[in-house]
């Protein structure tokens, strides 16, 4: 083997352990929020990114909806910035 090359290949192992363990992981988990937000509808329970708790309200365009967060209370939020997670989905809550 050339005395170049085997130079490089600590280089490569690095290159391949961030990405296993930090590239891949992020790509995964931004795919997963990007897809639960698009699926999100009218009942839904989310929390907001500053720890707000609300039901969604209706879906105002493909970037905005507008949630509640208390009784008469009703917020617009951004959809890819402004929801952290899901709570409970309008299907998963008891008639």
């Amino acid at each position: 083997m050339d005395p170049s090359i085997a130079q490089f290949i600590p280089l490569i192992l690095i290159f391949v352990i961030f990405y296993f363990f930090l590239i891949r992981p992020q790509q995964k988990k931004a795919k997963e929020h990007k897809k639960m937000v698009e699926e999100l509808k009218r009942g839904d329970k989310v929390i907001t990114s500053g720890g707000i708790i609300g039901t969604v309200e209706r879906i105002i365009d493909n970037e905005k909806i507008e949630v509640e967060i208390s009784d008469n209370v009703k917020v617009e939020i951004l959809r890819t910035n402004g929801i952290q997670g899901l709570i409970s989905n309008k299907a998963d809550t008891p008639k």
